[in-house]
């Protein structure tokens, strides 16, 4: 039993050892295949290797060549670049050598002339000097001969000759100053009237429409008795509170309503729309009425006094001074609405100041302001010159000196320290001279112009005189036998300042003497 088992076990064995020996066999005859394969597959890489290295290495080859070609030809076109560059240099210091010595050339010819000249020169000087020298001589000799001859000394020659000179030189320099002074007087006149003209021009004007009545329509004469009332209580409730006198006549369909005051005059107006649109009048309401109308013009006044500022470009002014420049609206000054008048005034000013190189927003604030003395105020002395007044409440608004004295100095009440106060003055007058712009009494109109006439009716020699132009020139015609054209010149002047000494008038009179020479013969 146990021999059989060593027996298969040795079996076993033997089995496993003849197995593996066989499978190892097998393993190496593999291998050696295998080994055969792969150097055979390994000689196929290594001849297609070495005949794509052959291939890349004739292609690098090539590719070197034509590179080294390529670089060759940049070079050779460098190279050739600058050569071309260093002869070009090469030329240009060959021509500027050439320059620069033909400019030594030229300086040594230039040199040689001048130390020929420098020669010439010093020998001329010596000449002049002995010359100089001889002149001298032959001078005092001659001075000397003049001297026996005339009896004179040097010196009483020199003083007379002086003396005669300065008689000659003194007539040619008044000459030469009146002929100055007339060519200036001349230029200014021309450039005043230009810049005046043209100012004029650039601004539109109106004409004086102020009255001291206002009519107030109504749609029948029934409304008439309504608005007397019972005994007149209601017309006289209305002229009581509103200080305007109404008057009530035969005018069909119109009341007329009459006071000086346009501010008054106004609220009476629109307080009589307001009563006859409502229907009920009586005395209570109307006090009611011209209360409520009272405030709305207050308030109305504020409104225009900005648009007015607003419109004229004028910035940070007090608002008491707003108020006032509204008020304007509603005075007149010798039948000129005085609102229309100062932004009149306002615009001419910015206009010439803008003309003259000054500040033109300066001198719209001074025009605007100039007459805001004549807005009536309950405080103000009315003994006060309007522009006096307008000054001192400029000056308590915190306006600036230069506004101040421009409106002070409108009318001469105060010196002009500023050059924008000649022109609210200028400015002002111009306003208030135009044709149209203020109603005068026609009497006193024709007395003025009279008066004209006679002032040059009271020089000698003057024939006839006529004041033309509305006054505005004064055409005097001379007896040729007793004036001459320089008595023509003086009795121009003199009859101006006559009439500025005498008279007041707005703008200016330009007086004209006509000397006229007539020679009359008959032949019979």
């Amino acid at each position: 039993m146990n021999n059989t088992i060593l027996l298969i076990v040795g079996g076993i064995l033997l089995g496993v050892v003849i197995g593996f020996i066989i499978a190892k066999t097998l393993e190496k005859n593999n291998a050696s295949k295998l080994v055969r394969e792969a150097k055979k597959s390994a000689a196929s890489i290594l001849k297609e290797a070495n005949i794509e290295g052959e291939s890349i290495k004739k292609d690098k080859i090539l590719q070197a060549k034509e590179k080294f070609i390529e670089l060759k030809s940049e070079h050779e076109k460098v190279i050739l670049s600058r050569d071309k560059q260093m002869a070009e240099a090469e030329k240009r210091t060959r021509d500027k050598e050439s320059q620069v010595s033909s400019e030594l050339n030229k300086s040594k010819t230039l040199n040689d002339n001048l130390e020929a000249k420098i020669k010439d020169y010093n020998h001329r000087l010596d000449i002049l000097d002995k010359k100089e020298v001889e002149i001298g001589r032959l001078h005092k000799s001659q001075v000397e001969q003049l001297e026996v001859i005339s009896s004179l000394s040097a010196e009483d020659a020199k003083a007379q000759l002086i003396e005669s000179l300065k008689g000659q030189a003194r007539n040619e320099s008044m000459a030469f100053v009146q002929s100055a002074v007339e060519e200036a007087k001349l230029t200014a006149q021309q450039e005043a009237k230009k810049i005046i003209i043209n100012t004029i021009q650039r601004i539109g004007t109106e004409e004086a429409v102020d009255n001291c009545v206002s009519v107030f329509n109504i749609e029948s004469d029934d409304v008439k008795g309504r608005i007397i009332g019972r005994e007149g209580r209601n017309i006289r409730a209305i002229e009581a509170a509103t200080g305007v006198e109404i008057i009530v006549d035969d005018t069909p369909e119109a009341i007329i309503l009459s006071c000086f005051d346009s501010v008054r005059r106004e609220i009476a107006r629109l307080s009589l729309h307001k009563l006859v649109t409502d229907g009920r009048i009586h005395p209570a309401r109307i006090e009611e009425v011209v209360e409520k109308t009272k405030k709305q013009i207050e308030q109305e006044i504020i409104e225009i006094g900005k648009r007015t500022v607003i419109d004229l470009g004028i910035h940070n002014l007090h608002p008491e001074l707003i108020k006032m420049v509204g008020r304007m609206k509603y005075r007149s000054s010798y039948g000129q609405n005085l609102l229309q008048h100062s932004r009149e005034v306002a615009k001419l000013c910015g206009v010439m100041a803008a003309e003259l190189g000054l500040n033109p927003k300066l001198a719209k604030r001074a025009g605007l302001l100039h007459d805001i003395g004549k807005v009536p105020d309950a405080e103000a002395d009315m003994e006060t010159p309007h522009a006096i007044l307008g000054m001192q409440w400029a000056e308590k608004y915190g306006e600036k000196d230069e506004v101040c004295n421009a409106i002070g100095a409108h009318h001469d009440e105060v010196e002009m320290k500023f050059l924008i106060s000649p022109i609210i003055q200028v400015c002002d007058a111009i306003s208030g001279a135009r044709p149209g712009a203020r109603r005068q009494v026609l009497d006193s109109y024709i007395q003025r112009l009279k008066d004209l006439e006679d002032i040059a009716f009271g020089f000698q020699g003057v024939k006839k005189a006529y004041a033309i132009q509305a006054g505005r020139e004064l055409r005097v015609i001379v007896e040729s036998e007793k004036v001459d054209d320089q008595k023509a010149a003086e009795l121009s002047f003199s009859i101006s300042q006559k009439i500025q000494t005498d008279m007041t008038y707005p703008g200016q009179v330009k007086i004209t003497v006509i000397r006229e020479t007539r020679a009359v013969n008959i032949a019979k």
